[in-house]
């Protein structure tokens, strides 16, 4: 199923199509609610999302972007977040998260900060009801899938706004091919390696290399861009 959205998202052709297709996430991600929120190297923004549009006027009105501690997070940080595992100690963090679960937002939440071209920051974040435990092992399954996501959609949100898919061209080696070919494949590393013929140590250099050249946040970022710069044949 995330094969042929991600397959119908290169077809999209303007912001409110955009939309549409993240609002359809939320079914096929099986969650509560799903929000892309992005701000540009001039500050202006662009957001899609399925909260209710009472929560977005009153996140606004209130400003709370000053307080969330979501959004505090993702901008110190690259990797993905648990909302759970952020702090929510102070009696205004606390206050907000209980605004935000009356409001239908979920216990519970999961959120990919996202550092493009020119300054360009998003958020890609996915938020439900459930148990701490249930929680985890959804995260824990889907984590690859919602950062394929995440860089899918902010990819097309940035060729929408510049008016084209080009970018600048990134050129790996044969062997950074090779690498993250297997992992894309699905491949774990010991199993790359084993198939490369070559250590895990090695393949980790060509992996770390590889990740650099792309300016990607971690491994699955790489790979996904490497997969849509069309470096990999799978």
């Amino acid at each position: 199923m995330l094969d042929s959205y991600i397959e119908q998202l290169q077809g999209v052709t303007t912001l409110d199509e955009l939309n549409d297709h993240v609002v359809a996430l939320r079914d096929a991600l099986d969650v509560e609610h799903v929000v892309y929120h992005s701000v540009n190297s001039t500050g202006e923004q662009y957001a899609a999302l399925t909260y209710s549009p009472e929560w977005v006027q009153h996140y606004l009105e209130k400003d709370y972007a000053r307080i969330d501690p979501v959004v505090q997070a993702c901008y110190r940080r690259f990797h993905p977040i648990d909302w759970k595992r952020l702090d929510w100690s102070g009696k205004n963090a606390r206050n907000f998260m209980g605004e935000a679960v009356d409001n239908g937002i979920g216990n519970q939440g999961f959120s990919v900060p996202i550092r493009g071209p020119s300054g360009q920051f998003a958020l890609f974040t996915v938020s439900g009801n459930a148990s701490d435990e249930k929680w985890a092992s959804y995260t824990q399954k889907h984590t690859r899938n919602l950062l394929l996501v995440s860089h899918f959609v902010n990819q097309k949100a940035l060729e929408l706004e510049r008016g084209t898919d080009q970018v600048k061209a990134v050129n790996l080696s044969p062997r950074e091919t090779d690498a993250l070919t297997m992992l894309a494949m699905g491949y774990n590393r010991a199993q790359a390696a084993d198939s490369l013929s070559i250590s895990e140590h090695t393949l980790r250099v060509y992996i770390e290399s590889a990740r650099f050249k792309l300016t990607a946040m971690n491994t699955t970022h790489a790979v996904a861009r490497a997969l849509s710069h069309g470096l990999l044949v799978i």
